[in-house]
């Protein structure tokens, strides 16, 4: 009994020194205890996700992957993987397992080393959350008291939760959700029973582990996991044996990006690290979506890239990208894994080539598949001489190509074409016109080789695309759609310059007077310098600035008629907006929302609307990226408003204006007069007829000296679209050609032109873009008169035959004179400051 006795005393002793030792223990370490009601809120670091306006990733950024879940949507075989190989009692213990402890401490004393793990799940998160990984035992310490705040704090569902989003799984995946995505490509929900414990055999040893830099210790520890599932009773003895029969076919997945537009999303990125700093746009999980269409803009990307092609193989083939062999063919093998180091460029993929016979090649890709190309794909490549020169055409496949040589090839759809990738750059976007909404924005033919987004930093000279604004101040001035100006050689210079600046037609071809309507649909330079002397350089750069163009990129010469000064392609959709929805400056923006994480709307778009209320009009703020209610609101609803509430929009120039530009733009499309009777005339732009064939569409060419730059631009009834295209370097010209991409004669040979070089990328875009949507009818406004003129002098006719017309007038300015038919005379404007309108 004594000893019994000693014992008791001991053991109690001991007791009250362990409960000691923990009371002084929670003390020392007390101050260091971080606050763990902090994980009532907590806020996963989440990737800043990039949206189309349907829905569509477009893009993600953010150090760590993360795709939080509600436990509830974790299917339930991944939570008991994790509970069987993590901690089988978790459901059971306070947060500390005390037989894990006790293991991990006799470990330590027999071995001296601290290799046996006791943390349970709630100590990982302890740890996750407010500690280092370090194996130290003061760490350890505060591990456990911690886990025991948090189990007081949090529900066990609630703990388990924050883990199988928190935990770390490898490859910068945080969380089950993303760790579903990376190794699989798949939803958390479509996990197959061996994949869910792949995951789970992850947190043990995330970077050793890895299925995809180490597949056989990850197959290992796979079926460690599903063998605990089975011995806790979580799966059959079947289940197990099925699901470690099943091979591993984890591969690394990068983000799920639905739609590939990195010019807008990399604007929506800069936007957001602006606004909020790296730190928080790239962590708190902001849901950003923009105003783009994924259907439209995968058009206009195709449609940009399609003409850049057709540009790029008119000109020439450059010649083999490299040379992998010359002498001894290396094997198959060999040749793959050369390929296999070259990145495809959009389309383009690297490929060798094998044989040559006769007018066909065959090449070998990097995926290890011999093709066919057939002479359809290569009878294009004439040798590149220079931007204007080109060699003879080919007559074999030997006249380009050449056995060892890597060669870039494409789908185009039809057929497998020797390509090669474009030096010539391009830009396009797209605006609705109601409120300025940005659809599409495609800055370049390749994100991978040059990030510089052309259609927001490239300022490029206007050529011909400026002049529907020229002629807007003229119809403003008293001008109209009938009026005459003559179509003759400038012989008064304008010496403002330092030198007699004699501008000219492209082509030197002159025709007397002209209406204004034709001198537009056929971009008649001497017309619009004559135009913008009747209206004064003053007056006409005021003009421009109403359209949004920077007065400092306006030159103070007469060269503005011609279109001399540089913009970006957003101002010039953003200035052919005002015709399309009847004379207001609506500004562009791209954002239409952001949510936080939890999917909160933080910022809303308030984008000027086209429309004009009854009482006052609201002022446009000064930022196009403003956010928030409007100020003010009209005091009753507007009949013709696109939305009813919302800022409104300056309406810079009539309706009527407008109107009448659009008409003219018509033109420059459909031409005009009787082809039956010999007096029809074509626009510049007379392709687009022949692809589109709709008359509800309107647009503008534009060439600048020496084809440095060329232009389209336009609207349907629902978008305004520009096309730029030229060279990054401004000294470099666009060049001429006499032959299309298909080695054959072109329609139009000669000088790379607006018509022929921006203009098919236009048409293809809006040709698709429109499909399925109603042609319109042209309704004039109130104030537009229609009358019958005399296509000669553009005064009344009684004619009803092939040399009169209907034309429209803002009522008031119709002509008054029936022109009899013993006259000849004309209707040259005569209130023009200078006599040389006439000469």
């Amino acid at each position: 009994m004594k000893w019994l006795k000693r014992i008791v005393i001991a053991l109690f002793s001991l007791a009250l020194l362990g409960v000691g030792a923990i009371v002084a223990a929670y003390f020392y370490v007390l101050p260091d205890l971080p606050d763990v009601s902090t994980l009532k809120n907590v806020q996963l670091q989440t990737p800043l996700r990039i949206y189309s306006s349907d829905g569509k990733l477009i893009s993600q950024f953010g150090e760590k992957r993360r795709i939080p879940l509600k436990l509830e949507e974790v299917p339930k075989p991944l939570l008991q993987a994790f509970l069987a190989t993590e901690d089988a009692r978790f459901y059971e213990h306070g947060g500390i397992d005390p037989v894990g402890v006790m293991r991990a401490a006799i470990v330590m004393l027999t071995t001296g080393e601290k290799k046996q793990g006791a943390s349970t799940i709630t100590m990982q998160v302890a740890r996750n959350f407010f500690l280092t990984r370090d194996k130290t035992i003061i760490r350890k310490v505060k591990e456990i008291f911690i886990s025991y705040h948090i189990e007081q704090l949090l529900t066990k569902d609630e703990i388990l939760e924050l883990y199988v989003n928190r935990i770390y799984l490898g490859q910068r995946a945080y969380g089950v959700g993303a760790a579903a995505q990376v190794y699989f490509g798949k939803n958390v929900q479509d996990l197959t029973l061996s994949e869910m414990s792949m995951i789970a055999g992850l947190p043990k040893a995330p970077s050793t582990l890895n299925p995809i830099t180490s597949p056989s210790r990850a197959l290992a520890r796979r079926n460690v996991v599903l063998m605990r599932m089975n011995e806790v009773g979580y799966i059959s003895k079947a289940e197990y044996q099925a699901a470690v029969q099943e091979p591993l076919v984890a591969k690394y997945h990068g983000a799920e990006i639905d739609l590939y537009a990195p010019y807008i999303s990399e604007m929506a990125r800069d936007y957001m690290v602006q606004k909020y700093g790296e730190e928080e746009a790239y962590t708190n999980g902001y849901n950003v979506y923009t105003t783009i269409s994924s259907e439209q803009q995968l058009l206009a990307q195709q449609a940009l890239r399609n003409n850049v092609y057709a540009y790029d193989e008119r000109h020439g083939y450059r010649g083999p990208a490299a040379v992998l062999w010359t002498d001894a063919k290396p094997n198959d093998a060999q040749i793959k894994a050369e390929l296999a180091k070259i990145t495809p460029v959009q389309e383009l993929q690297p490929a060798a080539v094998l044989n040559i016979d006769g007018q066909q090649a065959s090449v070998l890709t990097a995926k290890g598949e011999t093709k066919i190309i057939k002479w359809d794909g290569l009878k294009w490549a004439r040798k590149f001489i220079t931007d204007k020169r080109q060699g003879s055409v080919p007559k074999s496949a030997s006249d380009m190509l050449k056995v060892g040589e890597r060669i870039w090839i494409r789908d185009n759809g039809q057929y497998l074409q020797l390509s090669q990738v474009p030096e010539v750059a391009s830009a396009t976007v797209a605006l609705d016109p109601t409120n300025g909404a940005i659809r599409t924005l495609v800055g370049g033919y390749s994100f991978s080789q040059s990030q510089y987004n052309r259609v927001t930093q490239a300022k490029r000279q206007l050529g011909s695309n400026i002049k529907p604004f020229i002629y807007a101040a003229a119809l403003e001035k008293g001008f109209t759609l009938a009026t005459l100006i003559n179509n003759a050689p400038i012989n008064k210079p304008d010496i403002s310059q330092g030198t007699a600046w004699r501008p000219k037609n492209s082509p030197d071809i002159y025709g007397g007077p002209t209406r204004l309507r034709v001198g537009l649909a056929q971009s008649i330079n001497v017309m619009s310098v004559r135009a913008m002397r009747h209206i004064g350089l003053d007056a006409a750069i005021a003009e421009l600035t109403k359209f949004g163009f920077d007065p400092n990129d306006l030159p103070r010469n007469e060269s503005l008629a011609l279109g001399s000064p540089s913009v970006t392609p957003l101002q010039v959709a953003t200035a052919f907006n005002v015709f399309a929805n009847g004379g207001f400056l609506v500004e562009p923006y791209y954002i239409e929302r952001v949510e936080d994480s939890f999917g909160n709307v933080i910022e809303k778009a308030n984008p000027t609307l086209a429309c004009k209320p009854n009482n006052g009009s609201m002022q446009p703020s000064s930022d196009p990226m403003s956010f928030g209610e409007p100020t003010t609101q009209p005091d009753e609803p507007v009949a013709h408003c696109f939305e009813q509430t919302g800022r409104y929009a300056p309406q810079i120039i009539s309706e009527q204006t407008a109107f009448l530009i659009t008409e003219a733009l018509k033109s420059v499309i459909w031409g005009g007069g009787d082809w039956s009777k010999g007096t029809g005339w074509q626009g510049t732009a007379w392709r687009a007829a022949q692809l589109i064939k709709r008359h509800d569409i309107a647009g503008k060419t534009g060439t600048t000296n020496e084809s440095r730059d060329t232009w389209f631009s336009g609207f349907g009834p629902t978008l305004t679209s520009t096309f730029w295209v030229g060279f990054d370097d401004h000294g470099r010209q666009l060049g001429r050609t006499s032959w299309n991409s298909n080695g054959e004669k072109d329609q139009i040979t000669g000088t790379e032109a607006g018509a022929k070089t921006a203009g098919p990328g236009w048409n293809e875009f809006m040709n698709n873009v429109l499909k399925g949507v109603p042609e319109t009818t042209a309704i004039p406004p109130e104030g537009i008169v229609s009358v019958r003129i005399d296509l000669a002098t553009g005064k009344l006719t009684r004619k009803t035959d092939y040399t009169s017309a209907f034309e429209y007038f803002i009522s008031g300015t119709e002509p008054k004179e029936y022109i009899s038919e013993s006259q000849d005379e004309n209707n040259l404007f005569i209130d023009a400051p200078t006599d040389d309108l006439f000469q």
